[in-house]
């Protein structure tokens, strides 16, 4: 690309709303500059690009929030160079829309099926640099990716579509605006455009990386009855971070907070036969209520999680009202509670509490499904025995950094016995801490019982978001809210019964309205508080709406209808998480038509760009990811090899199919070192140890034919009594294609792509495909990864964790060849050597020195050895117990059956 792949100019907007631009590795931050600083001429060209306009529009309709990100860019050198445009959404929002210009030509995004786009454009989203990808980048963003490569003198013009609903948080909504550009723009701007038909009650906007001066100075904001308006449009001398500088001030969080009045209880807005109701009741008495913490202390919650733990729960305990009730329930190996039974918030007990959580320590493994049971036991009891708390709002909030390995660890039985023990009486709210929880299982445990899941991140700030969370569900107003219409005027309806309405948030209903229905419409509310009943009726003001739809027209109609669009297919994209087979795939058709309709980026949904191709003739794909995807800043320098496993499987299907015919003939090495043989044709397993200093590495695969090798380090666990063998495990495990300059690094700890050139790394509790020219990479979520060469074979490699009760005191990996007839005929390695057919006999069966086990006779490469029967374990599918095998012991290192003698493979390193 003429050296241009050295001077890319970065464009990147994020957002809870987003715009970066990066054109050069940013710099030190001068000194910033104060407003009456004079500035000299600044040229604002950074390797011959220059960003001339970046502007974000946002524009609220009664909380739906439509974004339009545009930005132009010019290239002002002599020759071609590549560019890109970044931008970070909110992870709850919707991409509807993109197209760039360049050279007089639009290329413009169209919304398909998923499985369409891939299979048009799969190579190019999966290998090439143009690829438009969308990766997690942060807490709560996406970031999107494209670049393009424009000519001499030339421009190009991004444009980008997203929307979403803004949620009521702690009596705001709030609008988050990232900014970065790390360079100079001619023309910057942020306009955020708010209506809202109940009136503004309040708006602000703050930047963080202005000086209060500066920033009073240059963000405009005003709002008068149903309008409300921020502007920011910093000039380039006043981005400068200095008066002679280059380099940008502009570098962190734009941010706008407004909230409406609240002067009806609820309001219902119609138009074009859809409604929005938002309910958010002011002026009522605040619940008491009954809660039970159900707490992780396994030993995984070592160090900061555990301290910033105690730090939020003192905090918590410390916030309590006098008419709460509540207890403390620690699940390590074992449960236990701190009373056994709800107690008032007495000056008292809130001592002896936040005492208590001061005192506890980690122990053990996690016996979640113990920990909740015993939680929920006591909020149920507590219903059954003191009448004096029916009336409280009851909660349970289990906080968790890993997954459950101790007592019930199967999920859908875990599922099963938390829904029979809550049985709807009240909400249940998931914390995972850290990137090692399962946050899918969390948050459909969550959701079957009327409560959501929340990821806590490993930060510095983790007893602030442990008391954020909190924070919104501290002040129960109701509980059992119910929003009724009628039957015969709505044809569609989001979810309208709620377990409980908290202070500061809001509850939004959408649906559509049958033709001529309108005139009978309403809405009932009835709901529970303090132990008296609430009930209102909403009506619809036709006149108020005949002005709405005057003020704001088509725009009104549009962004009701879109905003009902948009809950219906978050929902459905929820429910669907908890179905399985018919059910799943009924609620799936139903989202992915709703989501073309309205045409949505969503997981079921993909954006293609006709006619903006490669070099190899394809486009790029630009796609909604799970909320278990890696971050863009893991991804390296190919983004693009990262795909969410569950959504789009890579893994060629002649592989699987080749797995699915050759069932048995698995040959493997596991545990110390074990080595497995399947021999085609033969009824028998055999099996030999190698017994070598950890530190050594040895040769598993090697084809001289293409140069694919797989090489394993020992490492050395110490015998637990005098005179006991020191056991060796696989700890390290080096893949290697070089014909496509493939290298995998896998540990019990990561999995490494490509490690001699930073490529990125991945944790094996990510879940993710990766493909690099004929080699694809699964990472199951079930702690196994499956490695894939196209005209090679197939691998897997199992990771072993330790457990109670286990007599190996480090995790270690086990190395499985589930296909391997397409490597070639001179394949060797202490596996490699057994991927083709070879023949042997065993006869002479007779008492070994051992007299429970039989020795015999063995023939084998014109090599008489004695052999004896034994057993050893295939770990695949259950990698703590393993199933047994028996098999054929070779003794001495194997000598007789493999070539040479077991030094013959030892190699200097893994790759």
């Amino acid at each position: 690309m003429d050296g241009a792949m050295g001077m890319r100019a970065l464009l990147s907007l994020s957002l809870v709303s987003l715009l970066i631009l990066q054109a050069v590795p940013a710099q030190g931050a001068p000194k910033r500059p104060k407003s009456s600083e004079k500035r000299q001429a600044v040229d604002t060209t950074v390797n011959g690009v220059i960003i001339r306009s970046l502007k974000v529009n946002c524009k609220v309709t009664s909380r739906f929030a439509h974004y339009v990100i545009t930005s132009q860019v010019v290239n002002t050198a002599d020759k071609a160079q590549e560019v890109g445009f970044n931008v970070e959404i909110p992870k709850t929002a919707f991409i509807s829309d993109f197209a760039i210009t360049t050279n007089g030509k639009a290329f413009i995004g169209d919304i398909k099926e998923k499985a369409t786009a891939w299979k048009q454009y799969r190579k190019a989203a999966i290998s090439g640099e143009n690829a438009g990808l969308v990766r997690a980048s942060g807490r709560t963003m996406e970031q999107f990716t494209i670049h393009i490569t424009i000519g001499p003198q030339s421009k190009a013009m991004f444009r980008l579509t997203y929307e979403e609903v803004l949620k009521r948080k702690l009596m705001q909504y709030d609008i988050v605006i990232k900014v970065k550009p790390k360079q100079l723009v001619h023309h910057f701007e942020i306009d955020v455009d708010i209506f809202e038909p109940q009136g503004i009650s309040k708006l602000d906007a703050q930047a963080s990386f202005l000086p209060k001066e500066l920033a009073t100075q240059l963000i405009k904001k005003s709002f008068s009855g149903k309008k409300g308006q921020v502007l920011f449009r910093p000039t380039v001398g006043q981005q400068q971070s200095c008066p002679t500088c280059s380099s940008t001030l502009v570098d962190g969080e734009f941010r706008v907070n407004y909230d409406v009045n609240r002067d009806k209880s609820c309001d219902l807005l119609v138009a074009n036969n859809h409604f929005a109701h938002f309910f958010a009741p002011q002026n009522l008495t605040n619940m008491d209520k009954n809660l039970v913490f159900v707490i992780d202390i396994s030993t995984s919650m070592t160090g900061e999680k555990v301290k910033q733990t105690k730090e939020a729960l003192l905090k918590i305990l410390g916030d309590m009202r006098p008419g709460d009730y509540f207890d403390l329930v620690l699940f390590g190996s074992e449960v236990q509670s701190w009373r056994g039974s709800l107690v008032p918030a007495s000056a008292a007990n809130l001592q002896a509490a936040q005492d208590f959580v001061r005192r506890f320590q980690l122990a053990g493994s996690t016996n979640l499904n113990g920990g909740l049971l015993r939680g929920i036991g006591i909020l149920n009891e507590a219903q059954r025995s003191m009448p004096g708390l029916t009336n409280h709002a009851p909660i349970l909030i289990m906080l968790t950094d890993g997954e459950p390995t101790e007592g019930v660890t199967d999920r859908s039985q875990i599922l099963k016995n938390v829904r029979d023990a809550i049985r709807g009486k009240f909400p249940l709210y998931n914390l995972g801490f850290g990137r090692n929880v399962d946050f899918s299982f969390l948050e459909v445990m969550s959701m079957e019982n009327n409560g959501r899941a929340q990821r806590i991140y490993e930060d510095h700030d983790a007893t602030q978001q442990l008391q954020g969370f909190y924070d919104q569900v501290a002040k129960p107003l109701l509980v059992d809210v119910e929003l009724q219409y009628p039957k015969d005027a709505v044809l569609a309806l989001t979810q309208h019964s709620h377990k409980q309405y908290y202070e500061g948030s809001e509850i939004v209903v959408a649906g559509r309205i049958a033709d001529h229905k309108l005139s009978s419409f309403k809405a009932d509310v009835r709901a529970h508080g303090g132990g008296q009943e609430f009930k209102t009726t909403c009506l619809v003001d036709e006149e108020e709406m005949k002005k709405l739809l005057q003020e704001r027209g088509h725009m009104l109609e549009n962004h009701v209808e879109r905003l009902w669009a948009y809950l219906t297919i978050q929902e459905l994209l929820a429910k669907r998480m908890k179905l399985e087979g018919q059910e799943k795939a009924n609620l799936s058709a139903k989202a992915l038509q709703m989501a073309l309709t309205y045409q949505f980026v969503t997981p079921l949904t993909s954006m293609t760009i006709k006619g903006l191709t490669d070099q190899e003739g394809l486009g790029p794909v630009i796609d909604k990811p799970p909320e278990e995807s890696l971050p863009l800043e893991m991804l390296g320098k190919r983004p693009s090899f990262v795909l969410p496993a569950e959504q789009q499987p890579l893994q060629p299907t002649r592989t699987n199919s080749s797995v699915q015919k050759l069932p048995g003939q698995v040959t493997w090495v596991d545990t110390d070192p074990h080595f497995i043989i399947h021999v085609p044709q033969k009824e028998d397993t055999l099996c030999f140890n190698i017994n070598e200093e950890p530190g050594v590495v040895l040769s598993l695969v090697q084809d001289p034919d293409t140069g694919f090798s797989v090489n394993g380090q020992l490492i050395g666990h110490q015998a637990g009594n005098p005179g006991q063998h020191e056991g060796t495990y696989f700890g390290r495990l080096g893949i290697a294609n070089p014909a496509t300059d493939f290298q995998l690094e896998v540990t019990p700890e990561n999995i490494t792509l490509n490690p001699g050139s930073g490529g990125p790394v991945f944790s094996w509790k990510d879940q993710a495909s990766l493909r690099q020219d004929e080699v694809v990479v699964t990472i199951n979520r079930k702690r196994n990864l499956v490695v894939s060469v196209e005209d090679g074979g197939t691998f897997e490699v199992v990771l072993h964790r330790v457990w109670k009760g286990s007599a190996i005191q480090q995790d270690f990996l086990g190395f499985y060849v589930l296909d391997s007839h397409r490597m070639s005929a001179r394949t060797h390695g202490l596996l490699g050597q057994f991927f083709h057919p070879f023949d042997y006999k065993v006869s002479d069966l007779h008492p070994g020195s051992d007299p429970t086990k039989t020795d015999a006779t063995m023939v084998v490469k014109n090599h008489q050895l004695t052999v004896t029967r034994g057993l050893q374990k295939d770990y695949r599918k259950d990698p703590r117990h393993g199933v047994e095998v028996t098999c054929w012991f070779i003794h001495n290192n194997g000598v007789g059956l493999i070539d040479g003698v077991h030094t013959d493979y030892i190699v200097p390193d893994i790759f």
